[in-house]
């Protein structure tokens, strides 16, 4: 085929071709195990809407407190039964991952109350939720609760065998963040979750064991409350949205800590009795079908940046024979420049916005400036095609999503024609 047209419109001048095809036919295997990994949690979501009888009617928006949104609690039935949680709290007020997990964290924390992070600091914007980084009014610390870590080791692992030497029995809830953030480790698989997870068990049976799921639901064919999680959360313009949702966050767990959060939300005496869906559910409903798809299309398109990027010496986490548990793939490019110039190729990759240039700026909730990449039909989901990063040492860029594979590979012969063209390959 002749992609000459397509190249001359993108301004492609360099001819990576043969190389990717090479890729390609070198990641089948790995390909086919990602589609095996889809297809379950395919027919888990399409479980989970007969078992629950969705319904056109779920779809009609109600008005006023919400107490006939019926598809609001449809939806909220149909997250518990794929994620195997007592109950759920899906909602479109939950602006952003971050707030989902600062929910959980302000419902279940009071004033003395510890809580203990075993896969070292969270993500940047939840250190100033915690009160570590950045100050800001009404962060936990400022409310009274303690906070203790415990790093990973040399080689990014978590240390079970200190995880005892941290959570004791007044601690009130363990953190474990799944997914990389913005650091440079690959993300915890459910089989190390559960680990950790057994190891704080044995040091204290009655804390509350809590994981930030974010960028990785889906990514294997069991979540982490089957391993013995007590709640969760995440984003619904992540993974799980399918690049359809427009807004929204989900917590599952046990019922009596999800009522907490719920009453955190609303109120005491409402908790999740009201709170309109303002029309969501049918997108969150069709994003939810289209998910394990879009995780399988946003994997294969990580895999081949690693490949590719490998092949270039330059270091990818997580590396190409790691195990994967996020959809999340970083290419350690050590220059500021690289960085920059590797989300401007994004971004003329993108299917919105294409004609914009990123540049780094702050952001809330980041301390160091920030630039981002990302163009897509819902602001903000990095699920669709996005690139971004810290402009800080070692200068990492943390690729995510695309729902079409061969948009991403598109955007890789972008990536690859501009830094032929910087001479940095």
């Amino acid at each position: 085929m002749n992609f000459k047209e397509i190249n001359d419109n993108f301004n492609i001048d360099n001819n990576f071709d043969k190389e990717i095809k090479e890729i390609e036919n070198n990641l089948q295997d790995e390909f086919s195990i990602i589609d095996e990994i889809s297809e379950y949690n395919q027919l888990k979501v399409l479980k989970a809407f007969k078992s629950n009888d969705l319904q056109t009617s779920d779809f009609m928006q109600s008005t006023g407190y919400g107490y006939a949104d019926t598809g609001r609690d449809k939806i909220e039935a149909i997250f518990s039964d794929i994620f195997k949680s007592e109950d759920s709290l899906v909602r479109p007020s939950i602006v952003s991952g971050t707030h989902a997990l600062s929910i959980v964290l302000f419902a279940l924390l009071k004033a003395g109350d510890k809580m203990v992070a075993i896969t070292d600091d969270p993500y940047d914007t939840m250190q100033q939720v915690i009160g570590i980084a950045g100050n800001k009014k009404g962060n936990l610390i400022e409310r009274g609760i303690k906070y203790d870590k415990l790093e990973l080791d040399s080689a990014n692992r978590i240390q079970y065998d200190k995880i005892k030497s941290h959570v004791d029995s007044h601690t009130k809830l363990v953190l474990i963040q799944r997914s990389t953030g913005y650091t440079q480790r690959r993300a915890f698989t459910i089989e190390e979750i559960k680990e950790a997870i057994d190891t704080v068990r044995e040091a204290n049976p009655n804390a509350i064991i809590f994981v930030d799921n974010c960028y990785g639901e889906f990514t294997e064919t069991s979540e982490p409350i089957e391993v013995g999680a007590d709640i969760l959360a995440g984003s619904l313009i992540k993974n799980l949205g399918g690049g359809i949702a427009i807004t929204g966050g989900y917590i599952c767990g046990k019922k009596d800590l999800v009522e907490y959060c719920a009453n955190y939300l609303t109120a005491p005496g409402i908790g999740k009795d009201e709170g309109l869906s303002f029309g969501t559910n049918r997108l969150v409903a069709e994003g939810l079908y289209f998910a394990p798809h879009i995780v399988k299309e946003a994997m294969k398109v990580a895999l081949l940046f690693a490949h590719t990027f490998n092949n270039l010496s330059y270091e990818v986490i997580p590396k190409i024979d790691d195990p994967r548990s996020d959809i999340v793939q970083s290419i350690i490019l050590e220059e500021p420049e690289k960085v920059k110039v590797f989300c401007k190729a994004i971004q003329e990759a993108c299917s919105v916005d294409s004609n914009f240039v990123p540049e780094a700026f702050s952001m809330p909730g980041y301390e160091d400036p920030v630039i981002m990449a990302a163009g897509g039909f819902v602001e903000g989901a990095t699920s669709e095609l996005s690139a971004d990063g810290p402009l800080r040492k070692p200068y990492v860029v943390y690729l995510q999503g695309g729902l079409n594979y061969f948009h991403g590979k598109l955007a890789l012969r972008l990536v690859l024609d501009r830094f032929k063209k910087k001479n940095f390959i």
